[in-house]
C-alpha cells in the first residue's frame, strides 16, 4: 500500500495561516499541486496568492471548467473552475480549484444562482476571454466581469454544449438555420 504524504506545496502553509478559519483542502497528484476553495471564499484567497510576497502568483495561464456528471468518484459538486496559477518568483505552479452544485435543473435555460462566483479580472487582466469561455461553454457565472457575454456561440444559443448532459448531436441548433455556402447572396 502506497504511504500516504502530507501535501507540501509552499502556498498551502500561507494560505491555511492566512485563512485559518476558511475551509480549505490541498492535493497532489502527479507533481501538481491544486488547492481546493469554496467558491465564496475563492476571490480571497486569489487575491492574497497575487498580492503576498511569499506566493507572489504574478499570472494566471488558464481558467477551466470541468463538469463531474457521472465521474466515477464522489466529488464535491457537478462543476468546477481551476484558475492555473504561475509564481516565477518562486518557480512555482498552483492551480486553484472551486467546486460548485446547481441548485437549478441543468438543462442550461435558466440563470442558476449557484453557478455565481467572483471573477479574477481585476486580478489578472488576461482571466477575461478564459472565464468568458468557462460561462459560454459550462454556464457559469462570474461576478463583476467586465465583459461576460458569450465567446464561442452565438448570443441566443440555448444551453452549454461542454456539459456532459448536453446531446453530442446537439439539439436541432444546425437544423434551425440556413445553410452558407460560396453562391449564396
Amino acid at each position: 500500500m502506497p504511504s500516504q504524504t502530507k501535501p507540501d506545496h509552499p502556498a498551502f502553509a500561507l494560505v491555511k495561516h492566512a485563512f485559518p478559519n476558511k475551509r480549505l483542502r490541498a492535493t497532489e497528484f502527479r507533481g501538481e499541486s491544486t488547492l481546493i476553495v469554496e467558491p465564496g471564499d475563492l476571490h480571497a484567497v486569489l487575491a492574497f496568492l497575487k498580492t503576498n510576497a511569499d506566493a507572489a502568483y504574478e499570472i494566471c495561464t488558464d481558467v477551466v471548467g470541468i463538469d463531474y456528471l457521472n465521474y466515477p468518484a464522489e466529488m464535491p459538486g457537478r462543476f468546477a473552475v481551476v484558475y492555473n496559477l504561475i509564481s516565477h518568483e518562486h518557480d512555482n505552479r498552483l492551480f486553484v480549484k472551486t467546486f460548485l452544485t446547481p441548485s437549478l435543473p441543468t438543462d442550461g435555460t435558466a440563470d442558476d444562482p449557484a453557478l455565481y462566483i467572483d471573477s479574477a479580472c481585476d486580478l489578472w487582466p488576461g482571466c477575461e476571454w478564459p472565464e468568458r469561455e468557462v460561462f459560454d461553454m459550462f454556464g457559469v457565472r462570474f461576478r463583476h466581469h467586465p465583459d461576460l457575454r458569450r465567446i464561442l456561440t452565438w448570443n441566443d444559443f440555448p444551453a452549454h454544449p461542454l456539459r456532459k448532459d448536453y446531446p453530442l448531436r446537439g439539439r436541432g441548433e444546425r437544423e434551425a438555420y440556413r445553410v452558407v455556402d460560396r453562391t449564396s447572396t
